[in-house]
């Protein structure tokens, strides 16, 4: 078929014994110290290797035992070794490249996590396995597991892909859902996800959007009129945001025609040298503007 994408391995895979695969860099001591390491090698135990070893043909001499060289999987290959294993499944690639699999790479967040917990626990994984597993005390499982009580479901909407903390989401518990909204938008806005980002908009929360027995707002060092001072001007910041949110829309598109005719007038010989002659500065700010890379896409 025309235009259909090469596969970079073969599907099916095989076993290969761990002499057979050649590690390509050393794994440190203190790498395997990490906790990374140890939940690895606690999953592996309990589960085996989930996702197979990159591996490609490596040359050798003729009538030799064929090796391979490890592309991606040297952590895995490593505790497969220190735990005894004897072979490994591994997925053989066509070509000799491993920035693929070593660069693209999604970090699971927060939130994602607590669902992956709740799926598994709904299909009757015990807590204990799943402590184990990850290599973590049955109590981590539990505060995972608990992670959005209290939440509403537009902040959870709102957070769901994003690397908020764990402590920052809980501090969304001590305010009303309006609130955690509110918040959650503004974390997203500000690109922003720390625990101390979320400390402070919890500081800047006027009294009657706090909830729950613990309502003091007030930050080490700081003195009652700066929480105050904070929440006056949190709630204008509010009322700013939801302003330029919807004014957006309208702004982007006006910002889209503007563009296009700019390049319109631009791809006309004689309106760039009359405004070259008479107006050079005006001229170079909109070439600025049809050559700028956010606004190319609207070409």
């Amino acid at each position: 078929m025309a235009g259909s994408v090469r596969m970079a391995f073969d599907p099916t895979g095989t076993m290969l014994q761990v002499d057979r695969v050649l590690p390509v860099r050393v794994i440190r001591p203190e790498t395997r110290k990490s906790p990374q390491y140890l939940r690895l090698m606690a999953s592996i135990r309990e589960l085996g290797i989930i996702e197979p070893l990159m591996v490609y043909p490596a040359p050798g001499p003729n009538g030799s035992q064929q090796r391979y060289s490890l592309l991606d999987g040297h952590t895995r290959l490593d505790i497969a070794k220190e735990i005894g294993h004897t072979e490994v499944f591994c997925l053989i690639a066509k070509d000799d490249e491993a920035f693929t699999y070593n660069h693209k790479v999604n970090k699971i967040a927060p939130i994602q996590e607590h669902f992956m917990i709740m799926k598994a626990l709904q299909n009757g994984v015990p807590e204990e396995r799943i402590a184990t597993t990850l290599n973590v005390d049955v109590a981590a499982i539990r505060m995972k597991r608990d992670l959005l009580n209290g939440i509403c479901p537009e902040a959870v909407s709102l957070l769901k892909d994003r690397r908020v903390t764990a402590a920052a989401i809980r501090e969304l518990r001590r305010v009303a859902p309006m609130r955690q909204i509110e918040m959650a938008e503004l974390m997203v806005a500000a690109n922003n996800f720390s625990t101390s980002y979320a400390k402070c908009l919890i500081a800047g929360t006027a009294e009657k959007d706090m909830v729950g027995a613990d309502r003091s707002k007030l930050l080490p060092g700081m003195k009652p009129e700066d929480a105050a001072r904070m929440e006056r001007e949190m709630e204008v910041l509010g009322r700013e945001f939801r302003l330029v949110e919807e004014s957006y829309g309208q702004n982007t598109l006006n910002l889209v025609l503007a563009v296009a005719y700019l390049r319109r007038l631009l791809d006309n010989g004689g309106i760039v040298r009359y405004l070259a002659q008479h107006h050079a500065g005006v001229l170079g700010e909109f070439q600025k503007l049809v050559e700028s890379p956010e606004l190319k896409a609207t070409s």
